[in-house]
């Protein structure tokens, strides 16, 4: 039972140092309230380990890993977009406790689907006695490595300015997604294609940032 649980959180606890995760919560940490982001880590660590635990080997089987690479990969470039998206609409109302939890749970949850934690946790729960003790072991690993980042972005966060903010959370959150999607398509399909398709979403998001710092600006003057 111990053994079970201390085991699945070592493994994901360093795993996770230094992961995409982390780095996110970091980031979420710049925009957000510290207890608001470990609210949200919780909660989508919680639904997604808890996911891979109930249904264990027979998720791997139903929903085939490249599948839940793929939503992951878009779902994080989905965020970069709506991040600068937020500020350009002056979405202030984002920094609201509901707010700022639904869409870090959503971004943890999103991100992990069919990365090493989740896939670590439905391996270990497939021979283990007490799978709810390993469930407890991963989201505790998730939740005590974000905090270390959560820590750092809070104090990040008041002494650079928000804009500069924004652009470096929405560059790495493209940056993780675009990452996971050629990695699932790379051997797939024609490398022509993937480079196309990278010069393209590259260009709206440059567009995007671009178009952001503008509007910052001129709300400045």
């Amino acid at each position: 039972m111990t053994k079970e649980l201390l085991g699945a959180f070592l493994l994901v606890f360093v795993a996770e140092m230094g992961d995409k995760t982390q780095i996110i919560a970091m980031m979420f940490a710049t925009r957000y309230k510290a207890t608001s982001v470990l609210a949200g880590v919780l909660i989508g660590s919680l639904l997604n380990h808890g996911l891979a635990v109930l249904l264990g080997a027979t998720l791997g089987n139903v929903i085939p890993v490249p599948v839940l690479a793929t939503t992951a990969g878009l779902a994080f470039i989905y965020f970069a977009f709506s991040s600068l998206k937020h500020e350009v609409d002056g979405g202030e109302n984002m920094r609201g406790y509901k707010n700022a939890v639904t869409t870090v749970a959503s971004a943890f949850f999103i991100g992990e689907l069919g990365d090493k934690t989740q896939l670590s946790a439905i391996t270990l729960s497939m021979d283990a006695v007490y799978p709810w003790f390993i469930l407890m072991g991963t989201v505790s690993a998730m939740v005590v490595s974000s905090s270390l980042g959560i820590w750092i972005g809070s104090k990040i966060g008041q002494r650079i300015s928000e804009t500069l903010v924004k652009v470096v959370s929405a560059t790495l959150f493209f940056s993780f997604g675009s990452i996971k999607l050629v990695t699932v398509f790379l051997n797939k399909v024609d490398i022509i294609f993937i480079i196309m398709e990278v010069i393209v979403i590259s260009g709206a998001f440059i567009w995007a940032i671009t178009r952001f710092i503008q509007n910052n600006k001129e709300r400045s003057l």
